[in-house]
């Protein structure tokens, strides 16, 4: 008995060795599923599964019970199992039932409990519940040969409400990697570190608040530093490329010596190099030198309405908050789009069949799993050759009209997936404009300003923007399946590509990369004019288009000085915050007393990693909220300029520093100061 006890547990490992690939049989997205599960009550029980006599665990009489426990797990495998063969995979061979909790040992029925009473060898909580193992005249083997309870069962975890053999326990043995114990450590490490972590992300969250706000008395400075760095940093490059070319004119050999070499390291060495050098960083910086003094007027603009947007956050502070709220409707489209991607994939009814759990029998091996089956009226008695005979649950039908155009309707639901994110986005888009075009147009600021100017926005585009919304997030959901398809088509066909095949799809995939670009940068101002002034996504793209053709100079100048300001704020938070984290995690910041010790951590860099990527996505979701107030109020200082003259009639609503920089003024202002 010892040596079979012996043997039995090093087949039995070497067995589960080799059907590691089983894991993946129960692998599902653990997210979608807990949220289809939320919203609808799982009701293709997906989290609540059959056990073999049709009842759902966690549900009815097995409320108690919600994990579905597998006999014998090895069945499973379709390499080595005729019946899991015939099952094509969909269903595994064996008993199912519902327990309370999954097994947590290893426990197998040797010779000698075949002498043992039925109660003295099997667990009650893990066997069919019909069973009674202190029946009279019950024998162990009728329970193996019937499949009324396991034989055999080793550590398990549940995953998605199914017990599954914890093969990293196996993984250790074989290839001395844990990644249990690692992923166990990594959660000690957030356990112990969250509140840090959190303190972290917090500052990065007051730090990106406290730069967008400071822009109004900082913006000119920090543009005009980081322009003159950038002419310093061209300067000191003439320089040593001059420095470069007089040492090597007379100790190194020209470029025509050398020829054509792999080794880019002797190209350094030539005169030739460095004056090519030389000649490069001088006509770019003598065109940047021009561009600045043609365009510093322009450049003054550009700072004037940062600062302008920079007053217009402090005075709408929540709409800092506005990303939460786009964040939450793109979980909710994500939700629905599972959700749905889950009902079609179990649409249609669930399918039987009657299959032999025990095949090796002379009785069991006629039955093959084609015989459909009713759990709820069958009896192992009309099968008297095969005590092991089951109706158990295999697939979902396949079959009919719906079912055949199942690969269509997920094709639909992806579509109208991204036509919800693009139409959330927009939305989001719309409503900020909506309030910084509040703050503009209001001609005493703030006492013009109204009330809840976010809020406002965003029932008014609720109530009359959702079809012209609706429209443009239609049209770029449209080039991004184009771009899509043709990504599919690339995947496919990559390996039978000529090179021209190649060229063209590559001309086409960046045609359309450009054309999704064009299409986003158009939405956004067709967006802003629709918040201004209501008219519908034709009319607003075309204005906001041709708006920006006659003002091109000034589109690109606000741009590149706000992208140039955003990344630097960027680097700032991002870095900044990175930093301090690790000097924090690894040590060398301590704190008085035993509130932190960074020695507890097993990876520090775990809630270094954490940090940073939360605080990039909070300056992100910061900056977003600002570049969309300066590119508003841009598009109103356009519109401004075109339709008043400063008169009575007419007069700016631009603040006072515009004003001064293009040299006009309202002509009642002046009327108020002649009479004073």
């Amino acid at each position: 008995v010892k040596d079979l006890n012996t043997s039995f547990k090093s087949v039995f490992f070497h067995l589960l060795v080799s059907f590691r690939s089983l894991t993946s049989y129960l692998c599902f997205n653990v997210f979608v599923f807990f949220l289809s599960a939320w919203l609808y009550g799982d009701p293709r029980h997906v989290l609540y599964p059959r056990n073999s006599t049709g009842w759902f665990c966690g549900t009815g009489p097995n409320k108690d019970r919600p994990n579905l426990f597998y006999f014998d797990f090895l069945k499973c495998a379709t390499s080595v199992n005729v019946m899991a063969t015939a099952l094509n995979g969909f269903q595994c061979p064996t008993t199912q039932v519902c327990v309370e909790s999954c097994p947590g040992d290893f426990s197998a029925l040797f010779v000698d409990a075949y002498f043992k009473k039925p109660a003295e060898v099997f667990n009650q909580s893990l066997c069919v519940p019909s069973v009674d193992l202190k029946a009279p005249g019950l024998t162990v083997q009728q329970v193996v040969d019937q499949e009324l309870c396991p034989f055999f069962r080793v550590p398990t975890t549940s995953e998605i409400t199914r017990p599954v053999p914890a093969f990293v326990l196996i993984s250790d043995v074989v290839n001395g990697f844990n990644a249990r114990e690692i992923g166990v450590r990594i959660f000690e490490d957030f356990a112990s570190s969250w509140p840090w972590i959190l303190i972290g992300l917090l500052i990065a969250m007051v730090v990106s608040m406290l730069f967008l706000l400071l822009l109004r008395f900082t913006a000119p400075v920090m543009v005009w530093v980081l322009i003159i760095g950038l002419l310093g940093a061209g300067a000191y490059g003439i320089w040593h490329c001059y420095w470069e070319y007089e040492n090597h004119r007379q100790n190194s050999a020209t470029i025509s010596e050398i020829g054509f070499t792999t080794n880019f390291q002797v190209y350094l060495q030539v005169q030739e190099t460095w004056l090519a050098f030389l000649i490069i960083i001088s006509v770019a910086e003598a065109i940047i030198l021009l561009t600045i003094i043609f365009l510093r007027t322009r450049i003054l603009i550009a700072i004037a309405l940062i600062q302008e947007s920079s007053k217009a956050i402090s005075h709408m502070m929540s709409a800092l908050l506005y990303p939460l709220v786009t964040f939450v409707l793109l979980l909710v489209c994500v939700a629905y789009w599972g959700a749905t991607a889950l009902y079609l994939a179990t649409s249609g009814n669930p399918i039987y069949r009657v299959v032999a759990l025990n095949s090796t029998t002379s009785g069991c091996q006629s039955i093959n799993g084609t015989v459909s089956c009713d759990p709820q009226n069958f009896t192992s008695s009309a099968y008297p050759d095969c005590p092991s005979a089951s109706c158990i649950f295999i697939k979902y039908n396949d079959e009919g009209l719906l079912q055949r155009n199942i690969f269509n309707l997920q094709i639909y639901n992806a579509v109208a997936f991204l036509w919800c994110v693009n139409f959330v986005i927009a939305l989001g888009q719309c409503t900020l404009a909506g309030a910084f075009a509040s703050y503009y147009w209001a001609f005493s600021k703030p006492g013009d300003i109204p009330m809840f100017p976010l809020s406002a926005s965003f029932i008014r585009s609720l109530r009359y923007h959702v079809g012209s919304l609706a429209f443009g997030s239609l049209i770029l959901t449209l080039v991004q399946v184009v771009r899509i398809i043709l990504e599919y088509i690339d995947h496919k066909t990559r390996s039978a590509q000529n090179p021209c095949a190649r060229f063209l799809m590559c001309c086409l995939k960046c045609c359309f990369w450009c054309l999704e670009k064009f299409i986003k940068f158009l939405n956004r101002n067709a967006y802003i004019m629709i918040a201004i002034y209501g008219k519908n996504f034709c009319v607003s793209a075309k204005n906001a288009f041709m708006l920006l053709m006659r003002n091109i100079v000034r589109v690109v100048v606000l741009d590149k000085v706000t992208d140039l300001l955003l990344f630097f704020g960027k680097l700032l938070v991002v870095g900044g915050v990175g930093v301090l984290s690790f000097f924090f995690f690894s040590g060398r910041i301590l704190l008085p007393g035993n509130t932190f010790r960074s020695e507890t951590l097993n990876y520090y860099w775990m809630p270094i990693i954490t940090v940073i990527f939360g605080s990039y996505l909070i300056a992100h979701g910061f900056f977003s909220v600002y570049n969309m107030c300066v590119d508003t109020l841009f598009l109103c200082f356009l519109e401004d300029l075109e339709r008043h003259d400063g008169s009575l009639q007419k007069p700016y609503y631009m603040s006072k520093n515009l004003m001064k920089i293009l040299n006009k003024s309202n002509k009642a202002a002046k009327t108020d100061r002649k009479k004073k």
